[in-house]
């Protein structure tokens, strides 16, 4: 048997959250943060599959106890996450349980439905864009609520997956604006990338070939045409991964290799400084959401993004930047041209940053974590 003050009111559970940067792990930091600032939220118990004990964790507390499996191999971390996640939940009957990824949900199920303990699948982007085994499938069916980062995510999973679009909610990203503000352009990185001079367009992404949708390869093939118009531009592209060698060839093929700067990894601390010195933020892209159209816009750096995505909601379905279709050179050749005569009042920093924050800022991203647990709470009743 187990003592009342044992209870624990939510547990969450994750796939990663410290160790590596990424899109899903700064989506979950601000999850447990914003947890952390809401008031009268019962303690809850966080278990991560991959972060090691010793990450850097700035979030544990009396209100958050973390337990970490990423110092066992991958087969005995999950089976040891499991061994634990199903004790604590027989012992401590949490009233939620919140599974951070869809690759974690066939296990919460299972306990949540031997235990009869209401759960909530998170779910992002592509992971759940295609077809899902059944067994995952039936996991997202069987919860009692699927919270996701757009209403792309959410149509698009509930029609490939036959889920109901109403058992979605939405719990869109959100951005530091204390961090990522409007400045002059450093001339430091300037100098270190011979940008002096230069109209910079930029992209962060993941190199990956598995990643070509990004759509650097695409910015690449709009350059030319860019040049033509603004001799002076230069592109900037932040990110690592094995597709760099394929996208390094294309930049020679097309003439445009000197134009082209690969800065490789750059640490989140150093982002602000970097969307600092882009004129536009190039990623025409299919995203969940896209949180760096919300870091660009933040620093006041307008934005282009695919038309086919969850950029719709950062971008606010055009009002804040550009929107074309993501593997369209000519599409993203006009768009840029726009954005860098300036005479488009999504080119006003000022204003981009104002609306940007008005809908994504730290604040409405709580206000609307509260509102959605107030909605567990009561359905869990």
């Amino acid at each position: 048997m187990f003592n009342e003050e044992d209870r624990v009111g939510r547990v969450f559970v994750f796939l990663e959250v410290f160790a590596n940067e990424g899109g899903i792990q700064a989506y979950n930091q601000n999850l447990l943060e914003a947890y952390l600032r809401l008031e009268e939220q019962p303690p809850a118990e966080v278990f991560i599959l991959r972060d090691p004990p010793d990450c850097s964790n700035p979030f544990a507390s009396r209100s958050l106890k973390f337990r970490y499996f990423g110092d066992r191999s991958p087969r005995l971390g999950r089976l040891q996450l499991a061994a634990q996640l199903f004790l604590c939940l027989l012992q401590k009957r949490p009233q939620h349980v919140f599974c951070g990824h869809i690759n974690l949900a066939q296990m919460v199920q299972l306990f949540c439905q031997i235990l009869k303990i209401p759960y909530t699948v998170i779910t992002h982007g592509k992971e759940v864009w295609e077809p899902l085994p059944p067994s995952q499938q039936r996991a997202l069916q069987d919860a009692s609520s699927l919270w996701t980062v757009s209403r792309y995510s959410r149509d698009r999973a509930s029609k490939t997956n036959n889920i109901n679009p109403r058992k979605f909610q939405l719990l869109p990203c959100t951005v530091d604006s204390d961090r990522f503000t409007p400045a002059p352009k450093p001339p430091y990185l300037l100098d270190k990338y011979g940008l002096r001079g230069a109209k910079v367009l930029m992209t962060v992404a993941r190199l990956w070939p598995g990643d070509i949708y990004k759509g650097v390869d695409v910015t690449l093939r709009a350059l030319p045409e860019i040049a033509q118009a603004f001799p002076e531009v230069k592109y900037l592209v932040i990110g690592r991964g094995g597709d760099r060698p394929r996208l390094e060839q294309l930049a020679r093929d097309l003439g445009v290799a000197d134009r082209v700067i690969f800065a490789g990894f750059i640490p989140t601390a150093e982002l602000p400084d970097h969307y600092r010195i882009a004129d536009a933020y190039i990623m025409p892209s299919q995203e969940g959401f896209g949180i760096v159209y919300l870091e660009a816009m933040a620093c006041g750096v307008p934005v282009l993004a695919g038309n086919s995505d969850g950029s719709a909601d950062p971008l606010q379905d055009g009002k804040l930047g550009w929107r074309v279709p993501h593997r369209d050179p000519q599409a993203v050749t006009s768009a840029c041209l726009e954005i860098l005569r300036g005479e488009d009042r999504r080119c006003d920093g000022e204003w981009l940053r104002e609306k940007c924050l008005d809908g994504f800022a730290k604040p409405a991203f709580s206000r609307q974590l509260q509102q959605l647990l107030e909605s567990a709470s009561w359905r869990d009743r």
